[in-house]
């Protein structure tokens, strides 16, 4: 036997000896690794005569391949046997009780919107939704938001590869204003609706996130002023905060769809070291937030809805659900409310008993 194939069998005999992964690649190392045994005989044939190099070529080249392919079979075994007593280990009995799974909880998303539905429930607004992927039409045109808005942009915007039937552009909706114009387009006013949902923006950020959570609401009626949008506006924030002294301010801004248009602030006051909603907001530790943008329904949306402006006029309102949950509930990171974190959703989520009611408080 030549010398070759001594230390080919030696190495071979290693391979079946070993016990552990670890074990098989000090073989691996010693027999084929850049130092190794065979790998220090393949650099010698360099050296040889083309008859020498003709004899003992195949010879190296044969152990080197035998030794290779043992390793990658031992391998392949300790492997499986490894898996094979992880099984094993991980088997479970199912003849016995399942564990109580831990209780369920409710998103604060979810517990937001309820207690918006129940608030302006008690106003006399009714749940209004719509398809989540809407015609350029609906989303845009009808909202009086001109072709060179930067809004239709493709960097704000997501279109989707097709377009629709009538080859209109689609979109996912990038807010929850086309419920509005498929409610005044398919029933008459008296009209009073809040329109909560899902809505997509090409933006990701610590308060932004592609896509978040919005409430609008709407009132369309012979007679409707800013007045009564004030009113409702008030209403609604302090119910939902749940505090008689919150302090609104509406600045003059601009909607498309819009006209006059208003930013809503909030005032807040920091109390025990906390930023709280309600206050003074002029006193030393207050200050603004702004929370929603409102205003007067534009005559040409009230047109493109097939309604005569000259008889019928309305409010409009917008704001972020998850904005609120924050402000109200103390988050401080929007990304975590689509993390599926489960020990967020247990800090922060509510019991399916904690349903909101005007009675016993919406934040119960």
């Amino acid at each position: 036997m030549t010398d070759i194939d001594e230390m080919k069998a030696r190495y071979l005999t290693q391979v079946d000896a070993a016990q552990d992964l670890d074990a098989l690649e000090a073989v691996r190392v010693a027999a084929l690794g850049k130092k190794g045994a065979i790998s220090e005989q393949l650099k010698t044939l360099g050296k040889m005569s083309p008859e020498e190099r003709q004899t003992q070529g195949p010879i190296i080249q044969g152990a080197r391949g035998a030794v290779a392919d043992a390793i990658q079979a031992r391998k392949d075994a300790l492997e499986r046997a490894a898996l094979d007593a992880q099984l094993a280990g991980e088997r479970i009995d199912m003849s016995l009780p399942a564990p109580v799974a831990p209780a369920g909880s409710v998103h604060p998303v979810a517990q937001v919107m309820d207690e918006l539905a129940e608030i302006f429930a008690d106003l006399g607004f009714a749940v209004a939704t719509g398809p989540e992927i809407e015609t350029d039409w609906y989303n845009f045109t009808a909202l009086n938001i001109p072709e060179t808005h930067p809004a239709r942009a493709e960097h704000d915007t997501f279109y989707t590869a097709e377009n629709g039937p009538d080859g209109t552009p689609m979109v996912l909706r990038t807010h929850t204003s086309p419920v509005q114009i498929r409610t005044m387009t398919s029933q008459k006013p008296p009209i009073r609706i809040i329109a909560p949902g899902r809505t997509y923006r090409s933006d990701s950020d610590a308060t932004h996130t592609p896509m978040f959570h919005q409430v609008e609401g709407l009132v369309i009626d012979r007679g409707i002023h800013m007045g009564h949008l004030k009113w409702t506006l008030e209403t609604f924030v302090k119910a939902f905060f749940e505090r008689d002294d919150i302090v609104l301010r509406l600045r003059p801004s601009y909607f498309p769809f819009t006209e006059p248009s208003a930013e809503v602030d909030v005032g807040f006051s920091v109390e025990n070291g906390k930023r709280v909603i309600g206050g003074d907001p002029e006193g030393p530790n207050g200050g603004w937030l702004e929370i929603l943008g409102s205003g007067m329904v534009h005559p040409k949306v009230t047109s493109a809805c097939g309604l005569d402006p000259e008889e019928y006029q309305g409010f409009a309102f917008g704001c972020g659900i998850d904005r609120l949950a924050m402000l109200k509930y103390g988050m401080d990171d929007l990304r975590a409310f689509f993390d599926g974190d489960l020990r967020w959703l247990k800090h922060y989520g509510f019991s399916t008993l904690d349903i909101p009611t005007l009675s016993t408080g919406v934040g119960a």
